[in-house]
């Protein structure tokens, strides 16, 4: 699949399911957006690029400590749901762009802060995230990072990967934590601070998220009872007496990166 198709599926399934992500208790809450926010080291002059903002949380909790934030999205109806959430709450310094991760519709070294959340595994070329990131960002400047990472062990990898395609079809690749560090780096970022977080997802409101049909997910949910043990224990399956698979656990990551003077 070419990347534009795979940005076809992303735009189709956002657009679908906008306002779900608004609402998401995992989106618009959790340990990592208040540490993102306290990290920011944001100050009243700062301008600050929220790439894929999705349900545009993160535009949403820096907009009052900063002088600017573009919340820049593939998808439209994405972006009409961001500024509805967001102007509710009374923020008037928060524009809304169209726009690709990968190609970004601004000049070099203009951002004080580049922040993405909880959105690169849909990115289909990665790294020209990550050179579009640096580029867009004044010397100095950082990017914060937040998203669901892979674990490093090979059938683990695979195992998460598959079941997120399985669920999501606009879902890519979750990147291992060194991958992360090795892709940043030989970008030309110089890593600041990494933090892992342990996500804890609800079979049912996670395939329901994604608006998968119900006799996929029972089919999902067939498949991922039917793993080896090892994968089982590993990602913390919790089943009911039932024998109905009502969770498991993943994890994500905060990582913070600065540009080089």
């Amino acid at each position: 699949m070419s990347n534009e198709q795979i940005k076809g599926q992303v735009r189709k399934q956002f657009a679908e399911n906008a306002e779900k992500y608004v609402t998401s208790v995992g989106h618009a809450k959790g340990e990592d957006l208040a540490l993102l926010v306290a990290s920011s080291q944001a100050s009243l002059d700062m301008k600050v690029l929220d790439i894929a903002t999705g349900g545009g949380h993160v535009a949403n909790a820096l907009a009052p400590l900063v002088e600017q934030v573009i919340s820049l999205d593939l998808t439209d109806e994405m972006l009409q749901v961001a500024e509805r959430f967001i102007r509710g709450n009374g923020h008037q310094n928060v524009d809304f762009v169209a726009g690709d991760a990968e190609h970004i519709p601004f000049e070099d070294d203009f951002f004080d802060l580049v922040t993405c959340r909880i959105a690169a595994h849909h990115f289909p070329d990665v790294l020209s995230f990550i050179s579009e990131a640096l580029r867009v960002m004044k010397p100095g400047g950082r990017l914060l990072l937040i998203d669901n990472v892979a674990p490093e062990r090979d059938e683990n990898d695979q195992f998460y990967n598959e079941i997120e395609k399985w669920r999501d079809g606009s879902h890519v690749r979750a990147w291992r934590k060194t991958e992360w560090i090795r892709m940043l780096e030989l970008a030309g970022f110089r890593m600041e601070t990494m933090v892992s977080f342990e996500k804890h997802f609800i079979f049912e409101d996670w395939c329901n998220r994604a608006g998968l049909p119900e006799p996929e997910s029972k089919e999902l949910e067939a498949s991922m009872l039917s793993a080896p043990s090892v994968i089982k224990k590993y990602f913390n399956f919790e089943v009911a007496q039932s024998g109905r698979l009502v969770s498991f656990k993943g994890e994500s990551v905060y990582i913070q990166a600065v540009k080089a003077k």
